[in-house]
């Protein structure tokens, strides 16, 4: 098994397709990243994340995850959230559901460590081909390695969110693309 998340490690650095977009382009959605600027700068100029950002601000989340970190944030496109239910989007930047849209976009981060996709590889690969990371939110995310150049996470409802860009580095963390949007465990 470590030779596997030691392959998918070099997979990794070598820009395998699976991730290449992210870690190589330094891109975001069509908008080169800086590793100036915070996360969540760098999500604002992004085409493929204008859902996210608008969520993290109506959450009230913007502030905190502009401060220094670091975070590990697993930012879903918008087309993550358009697989949602349809009106689920449009349900939770209400205002009257903060709490619940905040506790939902906790859960895509880490916060104290800047996990880049290396050492995700390398804790998977201890854990046997995956690993639990505690969230923002309390909840746990499993991340799992799959051949020799694909890592997904697991939600808390068994959902699958595959990385499609990975080590977006901004001043105050890193950002992994993923394309399901993360749920906690139901209540």
């Amino acid at each position: 098994m470590h030779v596997r998340a030691l392959m998918l490690g070099a997979a990794l650095a070598l820009g395998a397709p699976a991730l290449a977009q992210g870690m190589n382009a330094r891109m975001l959605g069509g908008a080169a990243a800086s590793s100036a600027e915070t996360i969540v700068a760098n999500l604002a100029r992004s085409a493929d994340h204008t859902t996210l950002v608008a969520a993290v601000r109506a959450a009230g989340l913007a502030d905190t995850l502009n401060a220094a970190g670091p975070f590990t944030l697993f930012a879903p496109t918008n087309a993550a959230f358009a697989k949602l239910p349809a009106g689920t989007v449009e349900t939770l930047l209400k205002p009257e559901n903060r709490s619940q849209l905040a506790a939902i976009l906790a859960y895509h981060a880490v916060a104290g460590q800047q996990l880049m996709a290396a050492s995700l590889v390398e804790a998977a690969g201890r854990g046997g081909g995956s690993a639990q990371l505690t969230t923002v939110q309390g909840g746990a995310l499993t991340g799992r390695t799959e051949g020799p150049n694909a890592v997904f996470l697991v939600d808390g409802r068994g959902n699958r969110a595959n990385v499609v860009a990975a080590d977006v580095v901004g001043s105050n963390g890193v950002i992994h693309v993923i394309d399901t949007v993360l749920l906690p465990p139901a209540q």
